[in-house]
């Protein structure tokens, strides 16, 4: 769906409560963590949805509220008073114009990150296919996410190992970043995902790139691959599923690694389909 073609009628006053830079001050990247307070009752979130924010528009361009996706990135909780709280995770961003060369900053990026504890905000939503626990609790999942696009899996993680007690699959999370600076939620400022290394079947792995200096992408390959074998096991088996989430360039970057993987384009394209048919490989891209 185009963001334009989103259903922004039924809309929800939201209070700032928190906002915390969960990047380190060394880090080029302002990245937030901002919780978001509901008054309405009839708003609730479920693992895996997206709210849409409603950021003041560019009146020079006749626009009235600026629209925009974020992931959930924690489970919804409630006050005593009955209240939702939702977090969501914020990259402050900025674009250059192609023709001038001129820098722009992103419009409802930059006002969430520049709100402040008690000011207000109005939300849409919530959108898209809600994260279910798996049914069978031997499960395998392979989760890879880059960016922001980990926000949706820190909240399934802590749904799976704190709410679904009777969940013993393997799960292996693959994290993209440039740095060690970019992997939030996993980095000296905040490493949420530290209280699972205990866990036996826990395991994140960082896929960094090779000369972030230069600009190169990151290097899903060398991550990966260094699990080729453990991965194509786990993707043989029919209670493996798959979730990715992020930009939608990494589809493509991972289908290449992944046939490297299976030894052919055409053995990974067939492995792929399989899971697509059976529900089994999930996408979250923008």
């Amino acid at each position: 769906m185009r963001l334009q073609d989103y259903d922004k009628k039924h809309q929800y006053k939201a209070r700032v409560v928190a906002t915390d830079r969960i990047t380190p001050t060394e880090s080029t990247e302002e990245v937030r963590d901002i919780v978001l307070q509901l008054d309405d009752s009839d708003f609730s979130v479920a693992l895996g949805q997206n709210i849409g924010v409603l950021a003041p528009g560019q009146k020079e361009f006749g626009q009235d509220r600026h629209f925009r996706l974020y992931s959930i990135a924690d489970l919804a909780e409630t006050t005593s008073q009955g209240n939702t709280l939702v977090h969501i995770c914020v990259r402050r961003c900025s674009y250059i114009d192609e023709f001038s060369g001129e820098e722009y900053r992103g419009v409802a990026s930059n006002y969430l990150c520049d709100l402040s504890v008690d000011d207000t905000l109005f939300l849409t939503g919530p959108y898209g296919q809600a994260f279910e626990a798996p049914e069978e609790p031997d499960t395998s999942l392979i989760l890879i996410g880059a960016g922001t696009g980990i926000a949706p899996f820190r909240a399934f993680i802590k749904h799976l190992y704190g709410k679904t007690p009777q969940f013993e699959g393997q799960v292996r999370l693959f994290y993209g970043g440039k740095t060690g600076l970019d992997l939030f939620y996993m980095n000296d400022k905040r490493n949420d995902f530290a209280q699972y290394y205990d866990v036996q079947t826990f395991e994140a792995i960082s896929a960094l790139s090779s000369r972030p200096h230069w600009s190169d992408a990151i290097d899903w390959g060398s991550a990966l691959e260094s699990r080729g074998k453990e991965l194509w096991k786990m993707l043989s088996d029919s209670k493996t599923f798959v979730y990715l989430a992020g930009l939608e360039v990494i589809r493509d970057e991972l289908d290449v690694v992944f046939a490297r993987l299976a030894g052919s384009a055409e053995k990974w394209n067939r492995r792929k389909a399989e899971l697509v048919a059976g529900e089994r490989w999930i996408e979250l891209l923008y």
